[in-house]
């Protein structure tokens, strides 16, 4: 049985791609399971929703691990969905256990997205930063995640998914190209504040390039977020 862990930051298609592996019969998906443990971690109160999140989920690693990451499933594929900025005070040792995948997106498009929900973000929030630690982790202990930018998924779903299930060594479905419009039983308490696009589509839709602006006061943060950007997409599937 194939686990694929991916390691996104938010804003960033990841809800589309677990749909997408959701739609595949041969695959069972679970919805951001470190999430609660990342705000009992962090005491973060102002993500929406927050108490329904803590009351959703454990906030101990160890039942996080056991009950969602590594609990027998009856498909020969699990996928999981998470974000970067979750991983926080814990031993990555895990990770080696799982096919690890990686997403980003652009820092205009993302920042100017995520700040449309909260309205001050921090490279904590935005995850950008902890994603390239964790991949250095893992290329530094022998692995090789794979790395997918948003944009390019969006570009060429067929031939970047096509890709992505070789590397994994998979078949490739059709299945992961398209879904049925509105919510699936393994969102997240927090999908009414997040999913809204998500719940529209259909499918891949074409990637949306545009510069957007930012504030003032954002404009620190997408240039460090730059950095680690680039980082990644240097490493990107091809």
């Amino acid at each position: 049985m194939t686990r694929i862990n991916l390691i996104s930051g938010p804003r960033n298609i990841s809800t589309a791609m677990m749909y997408a592996w959701a739609n595949r019969p041969d695959t069972s998906v679970v919805d951001e399971p470190m999430y609660a443990y990342y705000l009992d971690q962090t005491g973060i109160d102002y993500h929406p929703g927050t108490s329904d999140v803590l009351a959703s989920l454990p906030t101990d690693l160890q039942s996080v691990l056991s009950e969602y990451f590594f609990q027998p499933v009856d498909r020969d594929i699990y996928f999981i969905k998470g974000m970067a900025h979750h991983y926080v005070n814990c031993n990555l040792d895990f990770l080696l256990e799982l096919k690890n995948v990686f997403l980003i997106r652009h820092p205009n498009q993302l920042i100017a997205s995520f700040a449309k929900v909260i309205e001050h973000p921090t490279m904590q929030d935005i995850g950008l930063q902890k994603e390239w630690e964790i991949y250095q982790y893992l290329i530094a202990r022998g692995q090789s995640p794979i790395v997918l930018d948003s944009n390019e998924v969006l570009k060429s779903p067929r031939q970047v998914l096509s890709k992505l299930c070789q590397k994994l060594d998979i078949d490739f479905d059709e299945r992961l190209l398209s879904w049925a419009p509105g919510s699936i039983a393994e969102d997240g308490v927090w999908a009414p504040y997040w999913y809204d696009n998500v719940w529209k589509s259909i499918g891949w839709g074409p990637p949306d390039n545009r510069i957007r602006p930012l504030k003032k006061d954002l404009l620190p943060l997408y240039n460090e977020a730059m950095y680690y950007y680039n980082q990644l997409r240097s490493v990107i599937l091809e």
